[in-house]
């Protein structure tokens, strides 16, 4: 079974991840959170939506590694941090985060 969200069936993976990335909106996203158990304020949407306009340009999700060096050349060094990112979302900053924001699984990832 997959998420139920505004009336619809929303079908993912075993680990949760959406199949098909199209049908990912903002209620979706906070779905996937508090399933997650992360609530979602403005300094997560600014993860999100910069996973989201990353894998738009290049077409892929991106391991922890390149995503603490692609937040950090656009959002800066306090926001590109481990720390930073893994107060945000526990489970894994590139994980967690790439599945709410309705991305595949980042690639080199366990």
């Amino acid at each position: 079974m997959g998420y139920m969200v505004e009336g619809k069936d929303v079908d993912h993976d075993e680990e949760g991840y959406l199949t098909d990335i199209s049908v990912w909106s903002e209620p979706l996203a906070k779905m996937i959170a508090d399933k997650e158990g992360v609530n979602l304020t403005a300094e997560h949407w600014e993860v999100i939506n910069f996973l989201r306009e990353y894998y738009a340009e290049y077409q892929i999700a991106p391991a922890i590694r390149v995503l603490t060096k692609a937040i950090t050349k656009k959002l800066g060094a306090e926001k590109g941090s481990n720390k930073y990112l893994y107060e945000l979302f526990p489970y894994g900053p590139a994980k967690q985060a790439c599945k709410i924001a309705g991305l595949p699984k980042p690639t080199g990832c366990v």
